[in-house]
């Protein structure tokens, strides 16, 4: 399940893609708009910094701008760097996990088919692609 850290990084980077007019967006007006506690985004936002999908700025004139086009995003990669990985269980999520069952597992084909999926469509899909053209 993504969770609402993984959907409010998604938010925050349509929102800072929307309102992009080459300054820094402070982060109380995604807050307003986007209708989430600005001190959970600060939170949220300090780890997008962190793995390179924003660029912050303090003080006078400071918040936050995307690092690239929305095009260049894809949103697997905002969704792993928010959530970890995808992988529906833990066999496939953690490498170091040991399963005894792993040899004979006959669920595991299905399970790696269903997150490559799950990977796929993530993967093909960019932040732009989540933006309404008309705006």
């Amino acid at each position: 399940m993504i969770s609402t850290r993984g959907r409010y990084a998604l938010r925050v980077m349509m929102d800072l893609a929307e309102n992009d007019n080459g300054s820094f967006i402070p982060l109380k007006d995604i807050a307003e708009r986007q209708g989430i506690s600005k001190k959970y985004l600060e939170i949220i936002v300090k780890d997008m910094v962190s793995g390179g999908l924003i660029v912050g700025a303090s003080g006078k004139g400071g918040g936050y701008k995307l690092c690239k086009k929305p095009e260049k995003y894809k949103i697997g990669e905002i969704l792993e760097l928010m959530e970890g990985t995808l992988s529906s269980v833990a066999c496939l999520a953690d490498k170091g996990f040991t399963c005894d069952r792993k040899s004979q597992c006959q669920t595991l084909p299905m399970w790696k088919e269903y997150d490559k999926m799950v990977h796929d469509f993530f993967y093909k899909k960019k932040l732009s692609d989540l933006i309404p053209k008309n705006k």
